[in-house]
This record gives structure tokens, C-alpha cells and sequence, in this order.
């Protein structure tokens, strides 16, 4: 068996030309025959390139407006035979079929078509058939055939033809095939997405777009991110995002869209919690008050706001050292400034919506759930004391209900006046959690007399109302639902407290 095999006949039907010319070119300068359908035809009798439609091979038309082309016999019996295995040589022969070598095809776009907002019956036009037919056959006879399923291999396949001829060895072909296979498979998961409107009984998942990492989690593990980053964001200034970074950059964003319709915000996050966070009537001061909330957790941190960063913020976020800031939009000057630091990572914030699907890895399958896109509002919230929360107050609860559905549980967060004041967080006890919120407060200078409480999820006994009390907490927000809620609720009234339910637990794990 030969493993360099020469290339004397090639099938080229493309959506893209981009890149083609110089492949004809250099076919043709090696007296490669060419097949070819439709527009790619054209394009290469323009060229003054002699060319041969797949007509006058099938001696059959186009039917049905183009949807039926090279689905026939002559072409697939052409890349399908063996070369070196005699019954298919025979048939090759009885019914006068020539080899094809090389196949250089890609793809309707059907996702961009689908992101263009097109019709469904222009999808569904999309929805390519003879190329991913013709990609799948020479990906399976890769022994003798090369396929070239996208314009991303044009470079590559020049690279061949003008390195060593019209021949390919075969590891270049399988290398090839892999990907061609790789580009069926990608373009048939996403139709099938497209007609289950994202949600299917299988999980299928493919994702073409890969960002090699530095490392995973730690040093000694590999990371890779899968996915259009530079779609999400546009990156002004810094080294890459590393794994760690992304966990983070996650959080951060999916935190700060809570607050993306209220004032000035501003978010300092550290292993995917907040660690500061304030609403303010002006940038500056919204993240002078989030960095008061914890001003050690915040070095190397990452950043997040939810307007513009002007030069007056910029100024004070300069004198900090952190990882990644992320915000719709920077002044100019501020921009200048922000780049003094050589490997701070400088973040726009793209108007994209995020995934409502969530999936994570978990024993030998995995795990795959709606997002928590649950927020509750005034409407939602359920007095359950004689005394009610005042409008302060309930705007205080409301406050810090966000921020506990964004943190790890179990977690119980202290607020007041659109500030965080301060967590508990990822505890195996919400009593454990409360006191490390209380104690965090208290070391930074918090006055806890009239701040809110929020918890993740219900009280089992009195105990964390109780400690709260202590403390000055006279508001609790939380899901309700323990058989033991009239204990908590029987405490609030004794001591002139006010708690609400949401109804809504807010696990995160």
C-alpha cells in the first residue's frame, strides 16, 4: 500500500471563494483534472481554467433548483472505491467510473443564516445535504482520497500543493478527515438544536471556536475554553484570560446583569462571590463603597460596573491591583490610565445574551439545567411578621436577595443602604455563615444597627434570627418553606424584626 498517493482528479463545489484561486491555480499548473457544480463552476471558467461540470460526468442535470447535484453514482462511486481492493476496481471499471483524488467542499451557512434572523423556510434552504454528504464519503476513504471540508483548510491544502506537488501522505489525509468529520458533525448538531429550540431529551453539544489556556484550575492541568469570547467581549489591553480568570469573568457578569437597569453599580468578585458591591448615585462612589466592603479580598480581584468607567473611577481603581476589568464602555482617558498596568486585562462588555442552559461534568455523565433566572420583586415578597419591612428597607432586602443568589451556599449576606456590607459564604452551616458575615462586617467597621439579612435558602430553627437580633438586624429576606418557619416568624414578632418570604430557594453550589 503507497502511503504518498498522487492527486490526478478533483471534485471542488464551495460556498466561499474566498482563497480559491490560488488552489486552481496551482492544481491546474500540476494537470490536475477538475470536476466542479453551479457557482464554483463559473468561478473557475472565469479563472480561464479548463473545468468539467459534474453534468457531463453523471450525464444527469440539476434538479429541484439546485438541491439535487452530485448525489449520483459517477461522483460517489468516484471517492468511495478502493484502490487497492480488486471487487470495487472491477465495478469501477464495468461501469466506466473515474477516481476522484481530492474533494474540496464546504457548507451552506446555516448558522448564520439561523443568527441573521432569516425566515425558517431560508433555513431550512441552508440545510446542506450533497456537502455533507460528499465531506463524510472522502473522510471515510481518507486511504485514498483527501477532503478538504472548509475554506479554514485552504491555507493548508496551498501549503501541500506547493510543497510537494499534487501527492498527500496519509497522515496528512487523515488529519484532514478528522476535521472533516468534526465539520459534519458540528453542522448537523446544530441543526438539530435548531429544530428543538434548545431544548432536546440528548444532550448534544459543539462548539467549532477553541482558546487554548496557560493551565487549568492549577499549573499541572490542561485548560481549554470553547467558545466565541471575542463575540462577548472586546478586549482593550492585558495578558489572556486564564481558566481561573474565566470561572470568575463568569460570575461577574452573570452577577452584575441583576443591576444592569438600576444606577450606578459597581462589583468586585474574588473565586466567583462578591466580595464588594454598592449601588451609588455616581461610579466613583459605588465602587469606593464596594471596595470598603472588603478591601484585602479585593487585591487581584476582578472588577465589573454596569456604565461607563470615566477617568474620576479610573483614577481609584488604578491604585489596585486586579486581574480583569470588565464594563459596557471606558473614556479615553481613562483607557490611558488603566494601561499603565502591563498584564491588567481591560474588558468592553458586548450586548449579548448568555446561555440559559447550563452544563457541568459530574461522575461518568452530566449535569444539565435551566440558569436561575429567577429575581424577585416587591410583588413576589410575602410578609410573614406583625410589623412589615418600610420601603427602604424592602428596597435593602431586595438588594441583597440578588446578591445571595450569586453566592456560593450556604450564604447569608448583610446590607444596607445598596451596599454589601458583607458574606458568608460556601459555610455547611448557615449559622457558620452568619457569624463569618458578622465578623467580616465588624472587622472593616461595618455598623450593623439597621442592616438586612438574606439567606440562600430557609431557616431550619430560630438560631440565625436570633444572632441577628443581637447584632441590630431588624429585616430578614429568605425562601421559607422549613416546617419550622414559626419558630423564626414567632422570634421576628417577640423582638419587633420584619421578615418577608420569596418562596424561591437560590441554592448555588
Amino acid at each position: 500500500m503507497t502511503l504518498q498517493k498522487p492527486i490526478q482528479r478533483a471534485l471542488i463545489s464551495v460556498f466561499y471563494k474566498d482563497g480559491l484561486a490560488p488552489i486552481v491555480e496551482k492544481l491546474h499548473a500540476n494537470h490536475v483534472e477538475i470536476l466542479s457544480t453551479g457557482g464554483t463552476l463559473s468561478f473557475i471558467q472565469d479563472m480561464g481554467i479548463p473545468v468539467t461540470a459534474v453534468e457531463e460526468v453523471t450525464k444527469f442535470p440539476e434538479i429541484l433548483g439546485g438541491r439535487v447535484k452530485t448525489l449520483h453514482p459517477a461522483i460517489f462511486g468516484g471517492i468511495l472505491n478502493r484502490r487497492d481492493f480488486a471487487p470495487d476496481q472491477a465495478h469501477m471499471a464495468e461501469y466506466q467510473l473515474g477516481p476522484i483524488d481530492l474533494v474540496i467542499v464546504d457548507l451552506y451557512p446555516f448558522e448564520q443564516t439561523v443568527v441573521s434572523g432569516a425566515t425558517h423556510s431560508d433555513i431550512i434552504e441552508k440545510i446542506d445535504i450533497g456537502g455533507v454528504s460528499l465531506i463524510r464519503a472522502a473522510a471515510k476513504n481518507y486511504n485514498d482520497v483527501l477532503i478538504v471540508p472548509s475554506v479554514k483548510q485552504y491555507s493548508e491544502l496551498l501549503e501541500i500543493l506547493n510543497n510537494q506537488g499534487a501527492t498527500s501522505s496519509l497522515a496528512q489525509r487523515k488529519a484532514f478527515a478528522a476535521e472533516a468529520f468534526h465539520v459534519s458533525s458540528h453542522y448537523d448538531t446544530m441543526i438539530h438544536q435548531y429544530f428543538m429550540n434548545g431544548k432536546s431529551a440528548n444532550l448534544k453539544i459543539s462548539e467549532a471556536k477553541q482558546s487554548p489556556l496557560r493551565y487549568g484550575e492549577n499549573p499541572h492541568q490542561k485548560g481549554v475554553f470553547f467558545g466565541d469570547l471575542e463575540a462577548l467581549f472586546t478586549k482593550l489591553h492585558g495578558k489572556e484570560l486564564s481558566y481561573n480568570n474565566l470561572l470568575d469573568v463568569d460570575a461577574a457578569v452573570r452577577l452584575m446583569l441583576e443591576f444592569k437597569q438600576d444606577g450606578p453599580t459597581f462589583a468586585i468578585l474574588k473565586h466567583n462571590n462578591a466580595c464588594g458591591l454598592a449601588t451609588r448615585p455616581t461610579l466613583k462612589a459605588a465602587y469606593q463603597a464596594a471596595l470598603a466592603a472588603d478591601p484585602v479580598s479585593a487585591f487581584g480581584g476582578i472588577l465589573i460596573s454596569n456604565q461607563e468607567v470615566e477617568l474620576d473611577t479610573a483614577i481609584l481603581i488604578n491604585d489596585l491591583f486586579c486581574e480583569v476589568l470588565i464594563a459596557p464602555a471606558y473614556s479615553k482617558e481613562a483607557v490611558e490610565l488603566l494601561q499603565s498596568k502591563k498584564n491588567r486585562i481591560i474588558l468592553v462588555q458586548n450586548n449579548i445574551e448568555l446561555p440559559t442552559i447550563l452544563v457541568r461534568s459530574a461522575l461518568n455523565g452530566y449535569l444539565v439545567q435551566d440558569a436561575d433566572m429567577a429575581t424577585e420583586g416587591p410583588e413576589q415578597l410575602e410578609v410573614k411578621t406583625k410589623i412589615a419591612p418600610s420601603a427602604d428597607e424592602i428596597t435593602d432586602l431586595l438588594f441583597a436577595n440578588k446578591l445571595v443568589k450569586h453566592t456560593k451556599s450556604n450564604t447569608i449576606i448583610l446590607a444596607k443602604g445598596g451596599q454589601l456590607l458583607a458574606s458568608g459564604t460556601g459555610q455547611t452551616s448557615r449559622v457558620d455563615a452568619l457569624k463569618q458575615a458578622i465578623h467580616k462586617a465588624k472587622s472593616f467597621g461595618f455598623d450593623l444597627q439597621g442592616a438586612v439579612m438574606a439567606s440562600d435558602a430557609f431557616f431550619p430553627f430560630p438560631d440565625c434570627v436570633e444572632i441577628a437580633h443581637l447584632e441590630g438586624i431588624n429585616a430578614v429576606i429568605q425562601p421559607g418553606g422549613s416546617v419550622k418557619d414559626d419558630l423564626s416568624i414567632a422570634y421576628c414578632d417577640e423582638n419587633q424584626m420584619k421578615m418577608v418570604f420569596t418562596g424561591v430557594r437560590h441554592f448555588k453550589h
